[in-house]
Parts: structure tokens; sequence; C-alpha cells
């Protein structure tokens, strides 16, 4: 192998987990590159999975990507263009010839197909769906026709629809028609004579049943299933409860017009993961490595000047405290160990909170049981780093400071009861913000991180300024 190619493959082994599966990189780019003939290279290309290939097509040259797409059949490039992400998979058929790419968006995953068209040029894309039969441009146009936050768009076509009143053996001649076009043939969809969603058989059920068998018999009437305009995130729960590898797509009129594959269960489940990820550190959308400098700010901006704002308030509040400050700078140098705890219980409680937020059916009993069980917790967590702070750090400015015993377990009692007070605050803070979103509507995961850990900031700040006020100074006349 040449040295380029020996660098890819290094790549590709560094980048691989052996002990998830092999990396088959080295022999995929060795086969590309050789000098077999197309019928052979096809052959030994075929034996490959097409997550394989999919992994070594960003380390390909044009060339050798365009030899790939000469020498491999159609259905072999849909196979590899399934586990390409969408970016990518709309440049790499931006270079392929006109007719293979619409032979390859002919064999993907419709709503696959949507979201790879969208990624190519407005003009390649109207000689794409030009070439496509019939049938997939209406189901294309179908799932692009519904938001990209709407269920409808990650359904697919590729299902197999019998009628309710069929016999055991029509259905089996039903199923054996449409599977030369559809291969999600597991689960069947029945429906009436208006296309309505009546249930679902199991395949197995099917083709184990005896002639004399009803159809009706064998049909799951209580089968799950989603509307085509519901929002993703109103849907998940449902999805995520439920182990079936197809759940039917309906429209307003309870008509079938797709399902959900459980391969589109884990990417939806995985995207609103990552939003919500990144919502939790303050971004309004999530970034990518090779994203734009100026999106990448775009993203970060919004929440970041509302921090500004927050911040700004909190320092306005320790110049309330000037006078406290004066009196006694010693509490300067424990003002980040209390913002800092009050912050981590927040976030902490913020995590737990919308965890808990997944289950729609959440009662009012269930979220006072949680704003209490998460002060407790924030209470006798910081009850018990208060003891250890009092005695470690009173040891701490006796000895090191010089100062007095008196004066030294004093600041660190005060430094114990602020801790345990900002720490009961800012778990009833991480607790209740979330829930407000949520009764006002508003997607809980925005009560980001910083948002959580700045607000905990400002209770932290007032706590442990007013304590110290009341206890070191208007009480036991501390000062200096």
């Amino acid at each position: 192998m040449t040295t380029e190619t020996n660098e890819i493959v290094q790549t590709l082994t560094t980048e691989s987990s052996p002990s998830v599966r092999p990396d088959y990189g080295s022999e995929i780019i060795g086969i590309i590159r050789g000098n077999l003939s197309p019928k052979v290279m096809q052959s030994r290309l075929e034996d490959y999975h097409g997550n394989d290939i999919a992994q070594v097509m960003e380390h390909l040259t044009p060339a050798d990507r365009r030899k790939l797409y000469r020498v491999c059949t159609v259905e072999m490039l849909a196979d590899v263009f399934e586990y390409i992400d969408e970016d990518s998979a709309g440049v790499y058929l931006e270079a392929m010839d006109i007719q293979k790419a619409a032979g390859v968006i002919s064999e993907l995953e419709t709503d696959t197909a949507v979201d790879v068209l969208h990624e190519i040029s407005k003009e390649k894309r109207g000689l794409i769906i030009e070439l496509l039969k019939p049938d997939i441009r209406d189901d294309i146009r179908l799932i692009a026709s519904f938001d990209e936050d709407e269920i409808g768009s990650r359904m697919t076509t590729n299902f197999i629809s019998i009628r309710e009143n069929l016999s055991i053996k029509e259905a089996m001649k039903e199923l054996i028609r449409q599977a030369k076009q559809n291969d999600n043939i597991s689960t069947l969809f029945t429906v009436d004579e208006h296309n309505e969603f009546y249930g679902a058989v199991d395949l197995k059920d099917l083709i184990t049943a005896d002639s004399s068998d009803s159809l009706e018999g064998l049909t799951t009437t209580s089968f799950p299933y989603v509307y085509a305009n519901e929002s993703i995130d109103d849907c998940i729960d449902k999805l995520k409860d439920y182990g079936e590898d197809f759940i039917p797509v309906l429209d307003n009129g309870n008509r079938l017009l797709g399902v959900i594959t459980a391969q589109s269960v884990i990417e939806v489940v995985d995207d609103e993961m990552g939003e919500d990820y990144a919502r939790l550190a303050g971004l309004i959308a999530e970034e990518d490595l090779n994203e734009p400098l100026m999106d990448s700010m775009k993203k970060r901006l919004p929440w970041l000047i509302v921090l500004l704002g927050l911040g700004i308030a909190v320092s306005a509040v320790v110049g309330v405290f000037e006078s406290v400050v004066a009196q006694l700078t010693l509490i300067m140098a424990f003002q980040s160990l209390i913002l800092d705890m009050a912050g981590n219980v927040g976030t902490q409680s913020l995590a737990v909170t919308i965890r808990v937020l997944t289950d729609e059916n959440l009662t009012f009993r269930r979220k006072l049981h949680l704003v209490t069980k998460e002060m407790k917790v924030g209470f006798f967590n910081g009850a018990l780093l208060s003891g250890i702070s009092v005695v470690l750090i009173g040891c701490y400015i006796m000895f090191f400071k010089r100062k007095a015993a008196v004066f030294s377990f004093a600041v660190s009692g005060c430094i114990g009861a602020s801790l345990v007070l900002a720490m009961l605050i800012s778990s009833a803070v991480g607790t209740l913000i979330p829930l407000f979103f949520k009764k006002i509507k508003i997607d809980p995961a925005v009560a980001s991180g910083p948002l959580i850990t700045t607000v905990n900031d400002l209770v932290a700040v007032v706590t442990y300024y007013g304590i110290s006020k009341l206890l070191l100074i208007d009480l036991l006349k501390f000062a200096g």
C-alpha cells in the first residue's frame, strides 16, 4: 500500500474500537485502490457490512469514491448511505452520476432519502426527483411536507399493509406481493376499506397459522401508534416504552401513512438527548466540529448575554455587602467555596428533575415529593459537609492565619451555616425552576446548567454575606 493509504489505515485503526468490532478499513481501502476487475471488486465489497464501507468514505479521495460508485450496485450504495450522516451523504451524492444518484435515493428508507435530498443543491435535487418512480416521488413529498419537529418527518413508507377482512391464505399472498417492494415485513398492519388503521399482525403468527384460522384472531388491535403531526418531543415517551420493530404513523383521519422503525426511534431519542445536552450547556442548538465560527457564536451568545446580566447582578449584590468585606476581609477567601457547592448541588437537582419530567403523567403529589426529597438531600449533604468544613476551616484559620480559636471557629461556623442554607436553597431552586418552565409550556432543559449555577451564585452570595453580617459583625462584634 502507498504511504497515504497506510496513514489512513492507521487513522481508522486508532478511531475504531477493537473490543466492539473488527476494523475492516484497511481491507476495504485496499480493494478499492487495487487493480481488480469491477466484477471481482464488487463481489469482494459485498462481503462487508454497509456500515464498514461508510466508515472509510471520508478517508477516500474523490477519485476513489467515483470508482466505488461505478463498481457498486445502487442497492449496495444505498446500504452504505443509510450509515452516513445527511450532511456528508449530500456531498457524496452531488459527485455521483445523476442516474445512479436517483437509484440510490429510490433504495433508501423514505425518511433518510428526504434528509439527504435536503442537503444537495436545488438544481440536482429537482433532477433526481424527476427521475424517481411516481410512487416513490409521492412518498418523498409526503414526508417532506411535515416540519422537522413533527414525527411524520421521521417515518418511512417501507411497510406491509393488508385488509383486516382477508383470509389467512389471501393475507399470505398479499404479503408475498408487497414484500417485493418492502422489506420491513416482521410486522404487518391491517386497515379497513378506508385505509383506517385497524391493528397489527406478527409475521410469525401469520406463517404458522392454519388456513382455518381467522386473521381477526391474529390481529392485535391495541397496538401502539402515533399521529404524523404530533411533535417529536410528545412522542418520545410513547416510542421508548414499546419494544416494537415498527410503530404505525396515522394522519388525523386515522389513515395509515407510514411507520417509525426501531432505528428511527433510536435516532430520535439520540437527537433529543443531544438537544437537551446542548441546552444544559447553555447552547440553543447542537454544534459539531466542522461548524463555521459565526454559527457556533450565534448558538452560544444568547445565553451568555443572559448570564452576563445575572453575573452583573451577583457582582452588584457583593457590592451591597462591601462594608462586611471591608471589616472582615478574611471571609472573601471562602466565597468561592460557598458558590461552588451551591452551584454543584443546584445542577445535580436540575439533572434529576429533567430526567423525572420525561414522565408526562407526573402528578402534583409526585412533583411535591420530588421537591421535598431534593431539599432533604441538599440539607443533609449540606449538614455533613458543613461539619467537615467547620473543623477543617477553623483549624486552618487558627493555625495558618494565627487567629484566636474563638474567632477562627466563629468564622468557620458561619461558613458551615451558610453552606447548609445555600445547599438547601440551591436544591430547591434546581428543582423548582425546571418545574416552573414545564408548567408554562417551555422546555425545562432551557433551565440550563449555567443558568442554575448563576442563580445559585446569587443565592449563595446573599446567604453567605447575610449570615456573616448578622453573626460575625452584628452579634459577635468581630471586625478587622
